[in-house]
């Protein structure tokens, strides 16, 4: 409550000084960091920036024992002590580096089309393993498979082993931009309603640095925005 009241009188007096710690789950972090911390610095110099790739049970942990100030993560998050606003829709797309794709792999895929055989995804520790296991249906289908599991936290990692073995993953749309890893013309969009992912920011309820949090937000959703736009009708995935 002490340092609570502490921070109350610094925002009071828009004194933005010290140090925030934010929680950025890997498969979000090394696309959204670009976009956003060269402004954060430049703008905010007299604050320090603490930032850390965890998975979302890290987030939540360190957020309850005050090592984080917020967390950016896939949202919902089933949790009665967090306070969540939703940021931004991201929407999945199908990497395939398959020399030889089917012809009906032109213009989009179907979940149906997807070759579950070449599929490769990160360890299931993280939450979008999660998430594409739903839009793939894969335990219904297939029940446990270590084939279609590649132990890492990275999706750089990841993308040059699908490279490598000609191999098919799905991508979260920030990560499509890598293109010194990935060429365009290796990316489908998904048939609509396309799946996505609900990115958002995610404090405990006495956390008291409001006025930065929502520093914090407008930044990540100015520059977020003229990559995301989309019309389209999406199906929300949950990453639990």
């Amino acid at each position: 409550e002490y340092d609570n009241l502490l921070e109350s009188i610094k925002e009071v007096k828009d004194n933005f000084h010290g140090t925030i710690s934010i929680g950025i789950i890997p498969s979000l972090a090394p696309f959204l960091l670009p976009l956003i911390l060269k402004q954060l610095v430049k703008n905010y110099p007299n604050i320090n920036f603490s930032i850390s790739e965890l998975t979302t049970d890290k987030v939540l942990s360190q957020l309850k024992i005050r090592e984080l100030d917020i967390g950016v993560v896939s949202l919902p998050i089933v949790d009665d002590s967090t306070i969540q606003k939703s940021l931004f829709k991201e929407e999945f797309f199908v990497y395939d580096a398959r020399k030889n794709k089917p012809a009906k792999a032109k213009k989009f895929y179907r979940i149906e089309d997807i070759d579950i055989s070449r599929l490769w995804l990160l360890e299931e520790s993280h939450c979008i393993s999660n998430q594409i296991g739903r839009i793939c249906n894969l335990k219904k289908k297939y029940g446990h498979n270590d084939k279609l599991v590649f132990k890492s936290g990275s999706i750089l990692s990841l993308l040059e082993v699908v490279n490598i073995n000609e191999g098919l993953t799905i991508l979260p749309k920030l990560a499509t931009q890598q293109h010194n890893l990935i060429s365009p013309d290796r990316i489908y969009p998904i048939q609509s309603p396309v799946p996505v992912r609900d990115i958002g920011l995610i404090t405990t309820k006495s956390f008291s640095k409001k006025k930065l949090a929502k520093i914090i937000e407008d930044e990540i959703i100015t520059a977020v925005d003229p990559i995301l736009k989309s019309k389209k009708k999406y199906n929300i995935i949950d990453p639990f």
